[in-house]
C-alpha cells in the first residue's frame, strides 16, 4: 500500500492539497467486521472442566459494600476489580485486601520510609580524625584532661604564665 501511494509524506501532501482545494480527502477504508467463530469451535474440550463464565457474570447482581464486609483473606477479589464495579466498592475491597499482613509487609525497597529526623552520628574515633573537629575544638577538653593527667602543659594555657617575670607583672600591686 505504501509503495502504490508513494509513501506517507506524499499521501499527506496529497490530502493537504485536497483540503486546500475544498475537496474531501478519500474516506478511510471500512474496518472489516470481526469474524465470529462457531460455538462448537470456541467451546473448551470436554476433558477441561470449566464453568460457563458468561452465564455467571450475567446472573450476578451488582456488588455492594455489604459484599465487601463478607470478604475474608481467602476470598476471590478478582470480581471486585472488574471494570463495571462501582469505584467505592472497588476501593473498599482493595483496602480490605491490603489489611492482610501477607500484602501489608514492608519490603525495604520503599523510598523515604526511614525517620531522617534521628541523628546518625559518626563514630567518635572517626570524628576525632576529622580536621573540622580540631578546628571546632570538639575534643580539646578531653585532650587537656589527658595532658593534665600526664603532667604536660596545656596547649591552651596563657603564654604569659610560661614567661619568667610575667607572673610578677600579673600580680596586684
Amino acid at each position: 500500500m505504501a509503495s502504490e501511494d508513494g509513501g506517507f509524506l506524499s499521501r499527506w501532501a496529497r490530502r493537504k492539497a485536497q483540503v486546500r482545494e475544498g475537496r474531501d480527502p478519500l474516506p478511510a477504508p471500512p474496518v472489516p467486521a470481526p469474524i465470529e467463530t462457531p460455538a462448537v469451535a470456541a467451546a473448551p474440550l470436554a476433558t477441561e472442566a470449566q464453568p460457563p463464565v458468561a452465564a455467571e457474570t450475567a446472573a450476578e447482581p451488582a456488588l455492594t459494600l455489604d459484599d465487601v464486609a463478607t470478604l475474608t483473606t481467602e476470598s476471590d477479589f478478582s470480581r471486585f476489580v472488574a471494570h463495571d464495579v462501582d469505584p467505592t466498592v472497588k476501593n473498599a475491597a482493595l483496602k480490605k485486601l491490603f489489611t492482610d499482613p501477607h500484602y501489608n509487609v514492608m519490603d525495604g525497597l520503599d523510598t523515604y520510609i526511614d525517620d531522617y529526623g534521628k541523628p546518625d552520628p559518626l563514630p567518635s574515633g572517626m570524628l576525632r580524625q576529622l580536621a573540622q573537629s580540631k578546628l571546632l575544638g570538639l575534643f580539646d577538653d578531653e585532650e587537656q584532661a589527658g595532658d593534665a593527667a600526664a603532667g604536660l602543659p596545656s596547649p591552651l594555657a596563657p603564654a604569659a604564665l610560661d614567661v619568667p617575670g610575667a607572673a610578677d607583672d600579673a600580680a596586684p600591686h
